[in-house]
């Protein structure tokens, strides 16, 4: 299925007409109309938006499921970057028809990254593999070394910075899914 054929049967399965959909997302209805007859590709920052407003995970729009997959290859990992993140996600789960996203995420050093709040409840486990990270989970703040984790419910993140001058490499897994 098609990026367009998602956005479309999404839309359509939340009752949504394109002009509204066209509203909530600051496009026009007849690119929409484009995009979702796969006419338009639209940016990542439009596809954001979208599937912010369709409450999808953004990775549902841009992968191809194959829900026989086990095995991902570092070659063919799925790369990511969000409008106003520093952060570098790889998806190292197969799909996105799992109740669990695993990510190798990456920022540089001397970076922070603020946390954007969730529409849904997470659960997430972070490993830090190689850096420093200081975390802010609500009202408190950690650092860990590679070899370290943390264990917070989503909505406390606050931020991520790195520490030091090397770049920071973890591990995250999330559940429900948010991308």
């Amino acid at each position: 299925m098609d990026i367009g054929d998602k956005i479309r049967n999404r839309r359509r399965e939340l009752g949504l007409s394109l002009r509204e959909l066209a509203e909530q997302v600051g496009l026009t209805a007849s690119f929409l109309s484009q995009i979702e007859r796969n006419l338009a590709s639209p940016s990542l920052n439009s596809l954001y938006k979208i599937s912010q407003a369709l409450d999808l995970p953004l990775f549902h729009l841009l992968l191809t499921e194959s829900p026989s997959q086990r095995v991902v290859r570092r070659q063919e990992r799925l790369r990511l970057m969000l409008p106003n993140s520093k952060l570098v996600y790889e998806l190292l789960t197969p799909n996105l028809g799992l109740p669990m996203e695993v990510f190798l995420v990456q920022l540089e050093a001397g970076e922070d990254n603020i946390a954007t709040s969730l529409n849904n409840p997470t659960e997430e486990c972070i490993y830090v593999l190689q850096g420093i990270l200081e975390i802010e989970l609500h009202d408190q703040t950690y650092l860990l070394g590679p070899g370290d984790s943390i264990y917070f419910e989503g909505p406390q993140l606050r931020r991520l910075t790195t520490r030091g001058d090397e770049t920071l490499r973890f591990i995250s897994a999330i559940t429900p899914p948010i991308f």
